[in-house]
């Protein structure tokens, strides 16, 4: 087997490729870090996410769903903000799992940290529009139904494709530049936010709370992996961390002091929101909650695409609506701003690495930013935001920010075991406690979410083992030539069918765990969805368990097909 495939890079490695070769500019202070992750988490998540995860699933609850989604990311931000003091250099979770589990693990992580950003910043450009098309209508401005939204609504969504390609401007420009113009919308969608919570506190109807959990456990659970997706802010703070001026020291304080701000705000505001109007009247299915009350669905679309601003139009507080809403567009900007600076040097990392061309990672030679990679980003983002629906692409960036958050919580725990003279300037308290949990409610989280965003994911997944099989692996910096042109053709079968028979057992076992937990009654219908796909969940695990059989047995043949040609694992 290639030994690159579980071969690590060394910290020391790491960083010296980094001193040594191309480089981005130190520009980003502790504030500079702490305002991105604000940016990056307050925004579509708290503006537009909190109704729809309200009324579809947790109800008032959805406090409950947000603290324990801020748990999970509290394990998972200390575990970061290791990481993030011991390798301070561009690439995140991809760049970890590269000193811990291996190439392939590292391919893995970048591939689903391409699609968590890039879809993240589908989602947000969207949720961008729809606020900004609300301050038109504010001033008597519609836009034509052709230009206003995606298909079947309409032919392309124009302000959305707008945003992200003046954004895109602003990132090639210069870091430290798009860092000033961030400040300025954080400063301005907080006082949005704390505007909301001073208005709104005092028309709080506490029967509206009750009842409290009426989509019950699962249905807490379910919000809680949708709302994560207004948590991913602090994760990007890791990617810019070739770009801060004391890495060591500052990235700790931006990961954490983001997260725990912005988890008392979205609290705070979800109780408000869920005490002023009865969240469950506007779900979207009449037969989730049985025998309870049901607004029509034009009525609906109003609170589920701008759910703040909404209900502070049905207390007649329309002159609150529009500053809310003016802020909302900040706050998304700001978020979109993050997002569309965070992908791109993911895909800076993996070619820098020649898992991707190597040509796309260059460095502007007058501003000092990855410019090539965020081109075609911003190009990418653009054209999808403008053809597909918000709930097409929503719930898939928080399964990809959720599968990242655990590979990180794993591979501190796996550091610790291979590198315990590591230094660590910032260390996780607690041992392995912390981390433990943070993969535990992390996957939890992921399984919460609806099937047909597993099987998105899945293929995704799926598409970039195929493209590192044909390519990553054969560029990589770390293959072994020799060993190369000594493997007979017989030998580089039996790894391929062995790696074939470990990605279909990978399908086959989370398709068989999905059935099994709607069955067993750890996930309902009204979260996990099965009807979207037309499948049930005893289908699913019996399909599943077949594939999961197939996956076993082709990996087993595999293996016998590897000692029968002489072929071995290799990992140094």
């Amino acid at each position: 087997m290639d030994s690159n495939l579980l071969k690590t890079k060394s910290i020391e490695q790491l960083v010296s490729d980094v001193e040594h070769g191309k480089h981005l500019k130190r520009a980003l202070s502790a504030l500079d870090l702490t305002l991105l992750g604000i940016g990056a988490i307050i925004g579509t998540g708290i503006f537009v996410l909190t109704g729809t995860a309200a009324a579809n699933q947790a109800g008032p609850a959805i406090t409950a769903s947000y603290m324990l989604a801020g748990l999970a990311c509290g394990f998972a931000a200390l575990c970061y903000a290791e990481f993030a003091s011991m390798i301070p250099i561009a690439g995140s979770a991809y760049t970890y799992s590269y000193a811990t589990l291996g190439e392939i693990f590292a391919w893995m992580i970048g591939w689903d940290l391409i699609l968590e950003y890039a879809v993240g910043s589908m989602t947000v450009a969207i949720g961008w529009s729809g606020y900004f098309q609300r301050i038109l209508a504010g001033f008597g401005v519609t836009l034509p139904q052709w230009m206003a939204a995606a298909p079947p609504a309409g032919v392309i969504n124009v302000p959305a494709v707008i945003i992200v390609l003046v954004i895109t401007t602003l990132l090639v420009i210069g870091v430290r530049e798009s860092a000033r113009f961030n400040a300025i919308m954080v400063a301005i969608k907080v006082a949005a936010v704390l505007f909301f919570i001073a208005v709104g506190f005092g028309k709080i109807d506490t029967s509206n709370w009750s009842p409290f959990a009426p989509y019950g456990w699962s249905g807490i659970m379910g919000a809680g992996a949708v709302v994560f997706f207004a948590y991913i802010g602090f994760d990007a703070v890791s990617t810019t961390a070739e770009e801060a001026k004391n890495p060591k020291r500052d990235l700790p304080i931006g990961i954490i002091a983001s997260l725990v701000i912005c988890t008392v705000l979205y609290i705070v505001v979800a109780a408000i929101l869920s005490g002023i109007v009865p969240v469950t009247h506007y779900r979207t299915y009449e037969a989730t909650l049985a025998g309870t009350t049901i607004v029509p669905a034009a009525e609906s679309a109003k609170f589920l695409n701008a759910p703040v601003a909404y209900v502070l139009s049905v207390i007649n507080m329309d002159w609150a609506a529009g500053i809310v809403s003016a802020g909302a567009v900040a706050g998304i900007t700001s978020v979109l701003l993050v997002m569309l600076m965070s992908q791109p040097r993911i895909f800076f990392s993996m070619s820098r690495d020649r898992l991707l061309p190597q040509g796309v990672s260059a460095v502007h030679p007058r501003f000092g930013t990855p410019y090539i990679t965020t081109i075609i980003t911003g190009t990418v983002v653009a054209v999808f935001a403008g053809l597909l629906r918000i709930d097409v692409v929503g719930e898939m960036t928080s399964i990809g920010t959720l599968f990242a958050f655990v590979v990180v919580c794993a591979a501190v725990m796996m550091l610790r075991i291979k590198r315990p003279d590591a230094k660590r300037p910032f260390k996780v308290p607690f041992g392995f406690v912390f981390p433990a949990l943070g993969v535990v409610s992390c996957l939890y989280l992921m399984l919460s979410l609806s099937v047909v965003t597993w099987v998105r994911f899945l293929v995704w997944l799926d598409i970039g083992m195929t493209i590192y099989w044909l390519y990553g692996r054969t560029h990589s910096p770390l293959v072994d030539a020799a060993e190369r042109q000594a493997r007979t053709t017989s030998q580089g079968l039996a790894n391929f069918v062995t790696i074939s028979g470990a990605l279909i057992l990978f399908n086959g076992f989370f398709v068989t765990v999905l059935g099994f937990m709607t069955e067993l009654g750890i996930t309902s219908e009204a979260t996990a969805k099965w009807h979207e796909i037309h499948v049930t969940p005893e289908q699913a695990d019996t399909v599943g368990l077949m594939v999961l059989g197939a996956g076993v047995a082709l990996f087993l043949v595999g293996l016998a097909l590897r000692k029968a040609t002489g072929e071995r694992w290799r990992t140094a």
